[in-house]
């Protein structure tokens, strides 16, 4: 009986709910687990997948073709246990031919033979000294995509002083294509390579590479400082003598006598 002169209920006494409030905002200490979890559903935030790592061979088929709406393609992530180089500035030095691992799968590759290679985080195709850089195109690929190479081109700038478009020639009728393309080079000042064979694109990144740091000798022109030879070239360059008939002159006239029969066109008669 209580107070009021009431008769409780038979049977065991009903049970309370009750609700505790919880701070939404609060964030736990670390390594505390919570007693009570919240009945308020949070939002779920959707991820993305991320899309799958591309080969060369992947890369060079992929995308929309043609146009300035083909997505620009990644390269691939790093093998287990392989760590990406990281991107050498210009100027820096290095004894190897840095390649972009947009370039994995490429046969080019397998033909760079003479000098060392290695992946790195680079903005080029490959980087071939502290000033030098290259880019790669297939014919086939800008037929595909003509407006990869100018987006290339606009992006990598003016970084490095000498830069290399190194195009392979896998079509049968690339003569417009190439005029377009030297048009291009000339305008962003770059220097177009043809090749038309992996193998023959894997020399001229070798060649590069190993002339690094060769003087420009083997290209200057070599001036002969004998009389002879100066004065067999300065004949010569008459289209109808040769350096035999120069040898003819010299020996049958002389130096002197050939200097007086060349001027005398020219010298004023007297009156």
């Amino acid at each position: 009986m209580d107070e009021e002169g009431g008769r409780k209920p038979a049977g065991p006494p009903t049970r309370k709910k009750f609700v505790i409030p919880l701070d939404e905002d609060e964030v736990p200490p670390p390594g505390a687990k919570p007693l009570f979890r919240s009945t308020r559903s949070l939002p779920t935030v959707e991820t993305s997948p991320q899309p799958a790592p591309q080969t060369y061979a992947e890369y060079a088929i992929s995308g929309p073709p043609g146009g300035a709406g083909a997505p620009h393609p990644t390269g691939p992530e790093p093998l287990a246990g392989e760590t990406p180089n990281q991107a050498p500035k210009p100027g820096a030095k290095s004894n190897s031919i840095i390649v972009s691992p947009r370039q994995r799968g490429n046969p080019v590759l397998r033909f760079v033979r003479n000098v060392p290679w290695e992946f790195g985080d680079v903005l080029p195709d490959y980087v071939l000294g502290q000033s030098t850089c290259a880019l790669f195109l297939s014919l086939r690929y800008h037929h595909l995509h003509p407006d990869y190479i100018h987006r290339r081109l606009q992006s990598l700038g003016k970084s490095f002083a000498l830069r290399v478009l190194l195009v392979q020639v896998d079509v049968k009728d690339p003569q417009q294509a190439l005029r377009e393309l030297a048009k291009m080079c000339i305008l962003a000042d770059c220097t177009l390579i043809l090749a038309w064979s992996p193998e023959e694109a894997g020399r001229y990144l070798e060649t590069y590479k190993a002339y690094e740091q060769k003087p420009a000798d083997l290209l200057m022109e070599k001036l002969e400082q004998d009389f002879v030879s100066r004065v067999t070239e300065c004949l010569t360059t008459v289209k109808s003598v040769n350096k035999t008939d120069s040898q003819t002159l010299l020996t049958t006239f002389g130096a002197r006598r050939l200097f007086d029969v060349l001027h005398e066109p020219f010298l004023k008669v007297p009156r």
